[in-house]
């Protein structure tokens, strides 16, 4: 009984060709793209958040609001009593 045995046959160069392209396809880090470690690792503020900052500006606003009335009512009782 004969055997017959196939195995791959390649030569070295057509080796180094297929490993360089297959290494070739493989993508690299993109410079452009790129992030420092601070940036990639920090931290995104919940929705929650983002409310919660919006609602201490609006705050905050009013206030100022409030306290320029509040003068200006003032004046205006002054204004009244002269």
């Amino acid at each position: 009984m004969k055997r017959l045995a196939v195995g791959l046959m390649t030569t070295p160069e057509y080796n180094e060709w297929l490993v360089k392209r297959i290494n070739d396809n493989i993508p690299g880090p993109s410079q452009e793209n790129s992030q420092s470690v601070e940036e990639h690792l920090r931290v995104v503020p919940s929705e929650l958040e983002i409310i919660k900052q919006d609602f201490e500006k609006r705050n905050t606003k009013l206030e100022k609001k409030i306290e320029q009335m509040e003068e200006e009512k003032m004046n205006l009782r002054l204004d009244v009593d002269v």
